[in-house]
């Protein structure tokens, strides 16, 4: 079965930036669960792989991967992540895209796609796919709250309209 949770944000700052911040948004002081990022391989001309261990509910070093495709001609970035841990219990996985925006070129927007699946715990699954989509949509907000405030820090106020 499985949840999926959907997110779309618009960034009001040029995709250089949000780009660039949200390449340097891991570890951070505001996220104690993502303990440490390490880019496995780095190439210009497709895709980059990186590794990260974060804890969640106390539990350390859970694993996940994560690979970025950067193209800066067409102003986009696509990244899919998935879960190392617990394959034999559940499957995580995201998709996510940061575009120059439609409604204003010097926007970015990111939209993102997470899905959800536990196996094993019988009808527990739901309960426990809902527990985690809810655990989700948590950390996406704080992630966009991180890149808000990276944002601000670094670029300064938001571009108007």
């Amino acid at each position: 079965m499985g949840v999926t949770v959907d997110v779309h944000e618009v960034f009001k700052y040029p995709f250089e930036q949000v780009v660039a911040s949200f390449l340097r948004k891991y570890p951070n002081p505001m996220d104690k669960n993502v303990i440490s990022v390490k880019t496995v391989e780095e190439r210009k001309e497709s895709r980059s792989p990186a590794f990260g261990q974060v804890n969640i509910l106390k539990v350390p070093n859970i694993q996940l991967e994560e690979e970025s495709w950067f193209n800066p001609q067409e102003r986009n970035m696509a990244i899919r992540s998935h879960c190392l841990t617990w394959t034999q219990y559940a499957s995580m996985k995201e998709e996510s895209v940061f575009r120059e925006s439609m409604e204003n070129p010097n926007w970015t927007e990111f939209i993102q796609k997470g899905r959800i699946s536990i196996t094993g715990a019988g009808f527990l699954n739901c309960v426990l796919e809902n527990f985690a989509s809810t655990f989700l949509r948590q950390g996406v907000q704080k992630g966009i709250r991180i890149m808000e405030m990276l944002l601000k820090e670094q670029c300064g106020a938001p571009l108007a309209e």
